[in-house]
């Protein structure tokens, strides 16, 4: 297992900003021709306005007051995804409802100006308040409160990808929701979108994949390893995810602090990458982050254990910071970890040539806004602030 503290240098004391100032890298530069889809990634759902809470000593106690030591504030909720795609150089679009309150405004500018993700299938809901969550980071874990108001019927049409058509797009990244179907899914399948698939805790206590329609318009499947192993009744994860490739040509299942695994049944690949070992100090949004990083490396075309890998180190970099969309790494943050990793005179060899791969991507040199500063602190400031 590779050895790293290498957070990338930023800490609370730089909580704040965008991503303005972020090293440009196109993952997919070689590859592009006149005629490709206007974008890379398609995704929709609900946007969150995320007021985040840090540097806690422990949680908070009832009937006692508690004084955070830094506050940051970030779009969330889908933007989570949406932001650490754009952050790897993914032409990113997005179909979202949005608040027409301050609340939404901020969210549509940071995410629209400050991430440059195209939010032309979005619309703003008047009348309709934006759903906010309140986290509070402690002790490696968080603590969440959200509220929300009943999405008008626009709204959810919107979230959902409908009633256009989803522009045409090299990937779409969905979340799966047992029961029901998105028909937006299938749609961009037929058009040639390759689907990547999430799903998240089945409530109804039934684990049916039977209930994941749209599975069967989906390039590759991405649970954690209790949702593999409960859909599929195996006793292993791995042992899942070969059970999975019956639905799904990709299986990929995260195994925490133990890594991934994923199957290919169309070339019976297999491949197991373990985790960087890094202090976290909040996952949220770790799992977004990863499925963000496998996507590029999917589009990009590396082969399966390199894709594993980079979607891993962008993971454990983002444990490292607070927040979901806030802690998305970018290619200046991937770049200081390797030049910060190879430093280590008592470094692993096999393992750091397990990243080599990095060496033709990154930028040479750190980007001069480095680090950088990923939200605001609060909402009333303007850009000159």
């Amino acid at each position: 297992m590779i050895a790293s503290n290498a957070s990338t240098g930023k800490g609370p004391s730089h909580f704040g900003g965008t991503g303005h100032g972020q090293a440009r890298v196109d993952p997919l530069a070689a590859l592009r021709v006149p005629g490709d889809p206007p974008w890379d990634v398609y995704l929709t759902g609900t946007v969150f306005l995320d007021i985040i809470f840090t540097g806690l000593d422990s949680a908070p106690v009832r009937g006692t007051e508690s004084w955070a030591r830094g506050m940051g504030s970030s779009p969330g909720g889908v933007a989570n995804m949406a932001t650490a795609l754009a952050r790897l150089g993914l032409r990113t679009s997005l179909a979202a409802a949005f608040g027409d309150d301050h609340y939404g405004e901020y969210c549509w500018d940071a995410l629209e100006q400050g991430e440059g993700i195209d939010l032309s299938p979005s619309r703003t809901v008047p009348g309709w308040h934006s759903p906010v969550t309140v986290s509070m980071a402690y002790e490696g874990e968080r603590t969440m409160v959200s509220h929300g108001h009943e999405p008008p019927p626009e709204a959810v049409l919107i979230q959902e990808g409908a009633p256009d058509r989803p522009p045409r797009a090299r990937a779409a990244v969905a979340s799966l929701e047992p029961g029901k179907r998105a028909p937006w899914i299938a749609q961009a399948a037929q058009e040639g979108t390759c689907i990547f698939a999430d799903v998240g805790w089945d409530e109804t206590g039934a684990w049916d994949l039977a209930g994941l329609a749209d599975l069967e318009h989906c390039e590759a499947f991405l649970p954690n390893a209790q949702e593999a192993m409960r859909y599929t009744g195996a006793t292993c994860p791995r042992e899942a995810a070969h059970a999975l490739t019956e639905h799904v040509p990709l299986a990929v299942v995260t195994l925490g602090a133990e890594g991934a695994y994923a199957v290919d049944r169309r070339t019976g690949e297999t491949a197991e990458v373990p985790a960087i070992e890094v202090e976290a100090l909040d996952p949220t949004g770790a799992g977004d982050v990863f499925v963000a990083g496998f996507v590029t490396g999917t589009l990009a075309g590396w082969p399966l254990a390199d894709r594993l890998a980079f979607a891993g180190l962008t993971a454990a970099l983002s444990v490292q910071e607070f927040g979901g969309s806030l802690s998305a790494p970018g290619w200046s943050e991937i770049g200081a970890w390797w030049r910060k990793v190879q430093s280590v005179a008592s470094q692993d060899p096999t393992a750091l040539r397990r990243y080599a791969f990095l060496a033709d991507l990154v930028p040479e040199e750190e980007s001069p806004g480095w680090p950088l500063r990923r939200a605001v602190p609060t909402i009333g400031f303007g850009r000159s602030a």
